[in-house]
């Protein structure tokens, strides 16, 4: 691959969705399909129209939910930004993947990613986004990993700024000097979108994983003018962001966080339009999801926008508001246009399902199951997994059927909770059903196996 340039990348980002589709090929139908999984960053499970969004327009996401499957309980595999990319990386849940909470710890040669499992398949491999899981001369760099093609962030404190004065391509820091000194003139996110859009030119003759990781709408609360224009005084700004830490200033952020939503959509947007483009949708599975619930971060406002729709918590909790996610499906032709499905899963389901389309060997140990059955309209031989466990210390939670389990430290005790009917966790019931939250609980403990590194007790943490 040529070296990246700063230069080629803002070319790019103006050309992109422009360029006609010159030679471009029908899809092979023996070819393995292409995959693209979108993820998108602190995205709420009610911050879509298509479920349930009123003040947000997102009308190309939900054209996707139009034309495939929308999932109504589908889970993160955790409430925060780096472990959550190890589950969807390994397949394993937080029980017993490498990386449980964020921090700089590195996943190892040992833990198998997806990416290398599709990479030895054959597959081209793309990343755009945050990585999250190892820095530049870590065992877990993305191109380390099974990724041949990565433009972004490699850890999520630097990509709390969408002007951020450097990125990371395949190994080397890419200045931009546009963004030097507090000016804020380039938009990472608009440099993710364009080169993830490159990627799909590039690859358009042979199978190839996307994975757009894309840092939307997490704080900072940022985004350029053509955007914000839409938003711009259509709600009251009671109160004004002053900045902390590594986040900016925001004198509008009600406006800001929409216009951020709808400028994903945009992208979501043009990826299909450019694979209908290059007739590569008949053999193209799209994902659209969230990595975990919505913040109030950087001046964000999840409550005004009802975020987490009728789930209760934010981000970082292990209430359904802080795990459970969006997740959309989307194959013409394969998944049914209009569908619904109400299957449990989660994050460590897509390594066993993304194996399985292309082929690749799935290493043993993986927590997750292939939901291919649910996607094409073979519920009956669907596997079910028998629970679902997470973990963001000191919390713990577990599902099995409609029954939820947390626990918010390990002296503290459960609450149970029915969530056919009580999706909000409103009414702890672990008094009324002794047995069934005495199983429940002792499966918190055979759930897992202890990290030295992310002890579950935070009092007997190493040093």
């Amino acid at each position: 691959m040529k070296p990246f340039s700063l230069q080629g990348c803002l070319a790019l980002v103006a050309v992109a969705g422009l360029l006609p589709g010159a030679g471009a090929a029908t899809a092979n139908a023996a070819r393995p399909p292409n995959i693209v999984y979108i993820l998108a960053d602190d995205l709420g499970y009610g911050d879509l129209g298509c479920y349930g969004q009123k003040l947000i327009r997102t009308p190309r996401v939900d054209g996707l939910a139009r034309e495939g499957m929308r999932f109504t309980q589908h889970y993160s595999g955790a409430p925060s930004c780096a472990p959550a990319r190890c589950v969807l990386m390994t397949g394993k849940h937080t029980g017993h993947a490498r990386i449980r909470a964020n921090s700089d710890r590195p996943i190892l040669p040992e833990d198998a990613t997806v990416t290398e499992a599709l990479l030895r398949a054959g597959y081209a491999t793309g990343v755009f986004g945050k990585w999250g899981l190892g820095l530049k001369d870590s065992t877990g760099a993305p191109w380390r990993k099974g990724v041949d093609d990565f433009l972004g962030y490699l850890d999520q404190t630097h990509a709390h700024t969408y002007y951020p004065d450097y990125l990371w391509r395949n190994g080397r820091r890419i200045e931009i000097p546009e963004n030097r000194n507090g000016q804020r003139r380039v938009y990472s996110h608009d440099l993710l979108a364009g080169a993830a859009l490159d990627f799909i030119r590039r690859n358009k003759d042979r199978s190839f994983f996307l994975y757009g990781a894309f840092t939307i709408p997490h704080a900072e609360v940022a985004v350029p003018e053509d955007s914000l224009a839409e938003y711009r005084g259509k709600w009251p700004e009671p109160k004004a962001f002053a900045g902390a830490k590594t986040y900016a200033a925001q004198t509008e952020p009600r406006a800001v966080r929409a216009a951020m939503i709808t400028r994903l959509d945009r992208d979501v947007g043009r990826i299909v339009d450019l694979l209908d483009e290059l007739k590569l949708s008949d053999n193209t599975l799209v994902i659209f999801t969230s990595d975990n619930g919505p913040i109030t971060a950087g001046g964000q406002d999840p409550e005004f926008f009802d975020s987490n729709g009728p789930l209760r918590d934010l981000k970082f909790k292990l209430y359904e508001g802080g795990i459970r996610v969006p997740f959309i499906a989307r194959w013409p032709g394969r998944i049914a246009a209009g569908s619904e499905s109400q299957l449990v899963s989660d994050f460590a389901d897509m390594f066993p399902s993304f194996a399985e389309l292309a082929g690749a060997n799935l290493p043993a140990g993986l927590d997750g199951v292939s939901i291919l059955p649910t996607l094409f309209g073979q519920q009956a031989k669907q596997r079910a997994r028998d629970y679902f466990y997470w973990e963001a210390a000191p919390q713990q939670a577990l599902r099995r059927g409609d029954w939820k389990l947390y626990r918010a430290a390990p002296d503290q005790p459960v609450e149970l909770y029915n969530l056919a009917t009580d999706i909000g966790e409103t009414t702890n019931v672990a008094s009324a059903h002794p047995e069934i939250t005495a199983r429940l609980t002792q499966l918190l403990t055979t759930s897992r196996v202890e990290s030295v590194e992310f002890p579950l007790n935070r009092k007997k943490k190493s040093k």
